[in-house]
């Protein structure tokens, strides 16, 4: 798969930062990003995550790292997003 280094990411895409949660897979993480948000009705916060799919081409992250990740093309069906940078290892 050597179209996969030419990925090209634009500055002014999205990026979030997450925590790794499975890197069982070769060249790809799952990264959940937690966020709270306030009920509409009821005023109390309330935590929820996001669970994404993410392309990692050398394999620098592993489980409980924080990284961020920015989006791009399509890579596969599940797969547009590409992490930048390990902003913090765990362990």
């Amino acid at each position: 798969m050597s179209h996969l280094k030419e990925i090209k990411i634009s500055d002014n895409a999205p990026r979030k930062i997450g925590i790794v949660e499975s890197d069982k897979r070769d060249k790809s993480r799952t990264v959940s990003i937690q966020f709270s948000s306030k009920h509409p009705k009821y005023g109390k916060y309330v935590r929820k995550r996001t669970v994404l799919h993410v392309h990692d081409e050398e394999n620098i992250s592993h489980v409980g790292d924080r990284v961020e990740i920015t989006e791009c093309r399509p890579i596969s069906k599940t797969k547009s997003w590409v992490v930048t940078r390990v902003v913090h290892k765990q362990g």
